[in-house]
Order: C-alpha cells, then sequence, then structure tokens
C-alpha cells in the first residue's frame, strides 16, 4: 500500500493534517494512504508542533503505532471498516482511556491510571479511529483557558502569545495548526465553542443527553462535576463535524445522565437543506454584556450573509436576565459533587491545585442549601425563555465570545469599555446559557479581527434540532469559506 501524499516530506505531512477527516478515510479506503504511513505522518507533526503549541498532555506513541498496525490488517483483509479507520485522534484528557494516564489536567492527578474507556472515547475507538494522546486542558476542565500545572499552556497557532482557549484548548491547536482534521472535546460551559471561536475552527456541541455519558469509577474531582457538560467536535470543516457528532451519538445503556433515547438525527443529510426561509435572530450583546466592538462588527456582517442566503434576520432583545449568576451557582453545585466525591485528595493536595480550581472548591464547600434550591428553581424559567424564542425563530446568532483571543494569562477585566463580573469568564458570556438550557450550539469562524485573530459567530438551535444548525453552518461555509485559511504556525 502506497501514496503519492505519503513520505517523509515536512510539506507532504502538512498537507495529509489539512486534508478533511472525511477525504483522509477515502483514501484509506481506496489504499491511496495505509493507516500506518497516515499515523506516522501525524507523529511527525506532532513533534513539530506539541512543542510551540502544549497540545499534549501524554502521547502514546507506540500504542496508536499498534493500533494502526492493525487498522492496515484489516484494509488488507478486506475487512468492514469504520467510518475513522486508520484516523489518528488525539483526545482530550477530560476523558478516561483505559491504561492511559488520565490526569483531567490537574497535577493532583498525573500518576492516575484510567480503568476504563469513556463512551464517547469507546465509540471512536470502535469507529476505527487511532487515538494518539490526551490533549491539554485546564484542571478539571475548569476554565475558559488552557493552563493548568502539568505543564506549559496550550497556545493559539494563530499567535503563540495568546489562549486558543479552553477548556478543549489543546484540541482547538491541534486542529487549527492542521495536526489533525478532528479532535474530541467537552462543553460544559463552552468548553468546545470557546476554543472553536478564539482558534478559528468549527466546533458544536449537541442537546443535553444526545451524547451518552457515564460517571467514572475512580475518584476524580472532575469526573462528576458537570452533567452539563457533552462530548463535541472540533473541526476544520462543517461535513466533519457532522459525521464525527454522529459517531458520539446516541442512547447507551450505561449512560448515567439523562441520554436521549431519540434516534441519531441525520446530521449529513441536513448539510444540503440551506437556510432559505429560515427566520434568525441575531444579539450583538444577549442583554447588555461587554463586547469589544471590533468582535460585533465582523459577527453582524457575518449574521447578514444569512439573509443574502435567503433567510429572514432581525435584530432580537435577547435578554434572560441574570443567568451568569445563576450558571456559576448551578457550576458551584456540581463542583460540591466533585468535592465530596474527592474530599482526600483535595484536603492531602491543596498545594498541587491552580489557584482557580482551588477558589471555585472553596467556594462550593461554602455554598448554601437555601441558595441551591433558589438556582435550581431558576433554571426552569431560563428554559422556558430560551424555548419561548424557538417558538418563533429557527436560530439564535450571536457572537462566540466577547473579545478575540487574549494573551495567556491575561484575561480582560474591560471590554468594550465596561467592567466584566468576573475576570475568568467575563470574555464568554454568549456559551453558558446554553448549557444550562440544554441547546445545542456551534461555533463557526466568522472572519479575523485587525490583529489577525479569529472571531467566531454562535449558532444556536432548539432542543434536538443539531440538523437545523448544520443547515445554518453548512450555507454560511459556503458562503464564507474559512478551511483553506492556515496559521502562521503550521
Amino acid at each position: 500500500m502506497t501514496s503519492g501524499n505519503s513520505g517523509n516530506s515536512a510539506d507532504s505531512d502538512r498537507e495529509l493534517g489539512f486534508t478533511p477527516t472525511h477525504r483522509l478515510r477515502e483514501m484509506i479506503g481506496s489504499k491511496e494512504i495505509s493507516p500506518v504511513e497516515l499515523t506516522e505522518s501525524h507523529l511527525r507533526r506532532a513533534d513539530e508542533l506539541d512543542p510551540k503549541l502544549g497540545i499534549f498532555i501524554t502521547r502514546i506513541s507506540d500504542v496508536a503505532m499498534d493500533a494502526a498496525r492493525e487498522a492496515e490488517a484489516a484494509v488488507m483483509r478486506g475487512d468492514d471498516l469504520g467510518p475513522l479507520h486508520g484516523i489518528p485522534v488525539p483526545y482530550k484528557d477530560t476523558e478516561p482511556m483505559k491504561g492511559v494516564v488520565w490526569t483531567h489536567g490537574s497535577l493532583t492527578y498525573k500518576d492516575n491510571i484510567a480503568e476504563v474507556d469513556s463512551i464517547p472515547l469507546s465509540r471512536v475507538k470502535a469507529a476505527g479511529g487511532i487515538i494518539t494522546g490526551k490533549t491539554n486542558t485546564p484542571e478539571n476542565g475548569f476554565a475558559g483557558t488552557t493552563e493548568n500545572r502539568l505543564g506549559p499552556p496550550a497556545r493559539n497557532p494563530w499567535n503563540p502569545d495568546k489562549t486558543p482557549g479552553g477548556s478543549s484548548g489543546g484540541a482547538s491547536a491541534a486542529v487549527a495548526s492542521g495536526l489533525t482534521s478532528f479532535a474530541p472535546g467537552g462543553d460544559g460551559g463552552g468548553s468546545v465553542r470557546i476554543p472553536a471561536g478564539f482558534s478559528g475552527v468549527y466546533g458544536i456541541k449537541a442537546t443535553q443527553g444526545r451524547v451518552a455519558r457515564a460517571a467514572s469509577p475512580t475518584r476524580n474531582a472532575g469526573n462528576n462535576i458537570m452533567n452539563n457538560a457533552t462530548s463535541g467536535p472540533l473541526t476544520r470543516t462543517v461535513r466533519d463535524a457532522a459525521e464525527t457528532l454522529a459517531i458520539f451519538s446516541g442512547y447507551d445503556p450505561r449512560g448515567e445522565y439523562d441520554t436521549l433515547t431519540d434516534d441519531v438525527p441525520d446530521y449529513v443529510g441536513a448539510l444540503t437543506k440551506g437556510v432559505k426561509g429560515m427566520k434568525i435572530g441575531w444579539t450583538p450583546d444577549m442583554g447588555g454584556n461587554p463586547v469589544d466592538p471590533e468582535v460585533v462588527q465582523v459577527t453582524e456582517n457575518a449574521a447578514k450573509v444569512f439573509e443574502e442566503l435567503g433567510a429572514s434576520v432581525e435584530t432580537v432583545d435577547f435578554n434572560p436576565s441574570d443567568y451568569e449568576d445563576v450558571f456559576w451557582t448551578f457550576f458551584d453545585y456540581f463542583t460540591i459533587k466533585g468535592l465530596d466525591a474527592a474530599r482526600e485528595d483535595f484536603d492531602n493536595h491543596r498545594e498541587d491545585m491552580t489557584d482557580y480550581f482551588g477558589e471555585y472548591m472553596d467556594r462550593a464547600d461554602t455554598l448554601s442549601a437555601e441558595r441551591m434550591w433558589n438556582i435550581f428553581s431558576n433554571i426552569g424559567a431560563y428554559r422556558k425563555y430560551v424555548n419561548d424564542y424557538f417558538g418563533k425563530y429557527d436560530v439564535l446568532l450571536s457572537p462566540s465570545l466577547a473579545v478575540p483571543a487574549f494573551d495567556i494569562g491575561d484575561a480582560p477585566s474591560v471590554i468594550g469599555g465596561k467592567e466584566v463580573p468576573h475576570r475568568l469568564w467575563g470574555f464568554t458570556p454568549f456559551t453558558y446559557l446554553f448549557n444550562l438550557t440544554g441547546n445545542p450550539g456551534a461555533s463557526a469562524p466568522a472572519g479575523f479581527s485587525s490583529e489577525g485573530l479569529p472571531i467566531g459567530l454562535q449558532i444556536v438551535g432548539d432542543m434536538k434540532d443539531e440538523e437545523t444548525i448544520f443547515a445554518a453552518s453548512a450555507a454560511f461555509e459556503e458562503a464564507r469559506p474559512w478551511a483553506d485559511k492556515r496559521p502562521p504556525v503550521s
């Protein structure tokens, strides 16, 4: 099995790294390239890019090559091949892989070996994906940027001084830089959409419960904190996102977090539906949140594209008041669950924790039962507000983030001339509402800032309606292509 695209040259490896996943799968099926050749190319790219971008926490090159040889043997035997057969996939370290170090981004768990594969990871492996390592994430996934005490921070390929976002920062850096065309992320407050927006790639979180999740048998404060989190793909093309989300999606009896029993929608079939006749709402600030004027300009221009494509687009007063406070108390509540599960680890290893995670744990430990009751009572009101909106509109558009990517460790305290209420999260006021409500949402590349940094457009849909998001995303991608744009570090 040979390939005109394979070989040892850096240029050839780079082109393979930027080749869409669906095209790589076609090449493997037609024997244009072998899983071994593709994995070797990926690992060479990782050798080059990881030191510059902090993509990985753990690399498992030997394990990956063993899997690649098995995948190549299956091709040569003529076996039925899965939709990711022979495709190298770096996987976020918030998900366990049996027998591999699973840190969850925490120094406390630097020697923790996972006992099982998570459900989403097991589905990627069953589809033929070759796991090449565990990507960088903040401690227990608890930040919108990617720094921890295990090693270097993840960096943005468009400017390595800038953050790629988080908590799926290593994954987004891998996709944006052309190490891979697909990297799984997880989204409990925007952790797929934030790095997609900062890094100039496409990312989608499905409806809550669409992707089955199970509680972990091992003790880790991050394992069971957020039951409003869901796995989701980071890709450069909408088609790759549709195909890989289909792999993640669907009922599994092992799921413990209200897994949907519905059939998986036809995500790929939705890509050609277009937006003609859709009624779309656009909000530049979602109720007056501070936003950089340049972000508003770029995303508003992107929203106008949908009108050019035949949709009706209007500015809406989308203002679910005070949802920030509700979400962060909700976040604190699930931190308490993690705190209870890992009390001994927390008490004995506080010196190993990042400041931000230690602060979350301290605050959660003092949360009153009355406050928790009030917050859970309010969640229903937000879900009703969003449901009422989608009774009138098909899609909601907003900026993905309030600012372009900023210097690592320097989250802005003032945005658009206004002070932000929560510096660590003030740059992302648009994402976490839809983790409270459970709605599906995506971030698509909308353009660039004057400094050449990506700016994302958030595309939100009704409950269980990922198909409309994919239809709108694919139409926008066709009108404003982005996959050919490559960052300086690639």
